[in-house]
């Protein structure tokens, strides 16, 4: 008896927990300009880890090719915060992408000092980025 029971509460827990997920990921606005900006968002946090790494140049400049080819994707998009400042979004991005253009060039010429300072550049532009168009974090205001 012990054992129905027990094997009745897992099937109810399994059957459960998926819809709970699902949930949990609806308060995820989820856009095709937020998956551009993850996507760019992982390379960035890897590539600032690394760029100091002259051996790792290489995999920098990969990084860079992804972080260039998401964000020329997302100069495309409309934020969803502010959709009627696109062409000032527009314009970030254009400037953003000239920044990593520099920043391919240093890595190619093996100036990592340069390529650190760079990154340290797209980190700035990055956040005012964020600043002026991501809408904040509900969860982050509260806290």
């Amino acid at each position: 008896m012990k054992i129905r029971t027990l094997l009745l509460s897992l099937i109810c827990a399994a059957a459960v927990v998926p819809s709970v997920r699902a949930a949990e990921g609806k308060d995820k606005d989820e856009t095709v300009l937020g998956n551009h900006m993850d996507k760019m968002g992982g390379a960035f946090r890897k590539l600032k880890r690394q760029i100091s790494d002259a051996t790792k140049n290489a995999d920098s400049l990969t990084l860079v090719a992804t972080i260039k080819a998401e964000s020329a994707a997302a100069a495309k998009e409309k934020p969803a915060w502010h959709p009627e400042d696109a062409p000032k979004y527009q314009a970030q991005m254009k400037d953003f992408i000239a920044l990593v253009d520099k920043l391919e060039a240093a890595l190619k010429a093996g100036d990592n000092a340069a390529a650190a300072k760079l990154v340290e550049d797209l980190g700035f532009a990055q956040k005012k980025g964020h600043t002026d168009f991501k809408k904040p974090d509900e969860k982050k205001k509260k806290a």
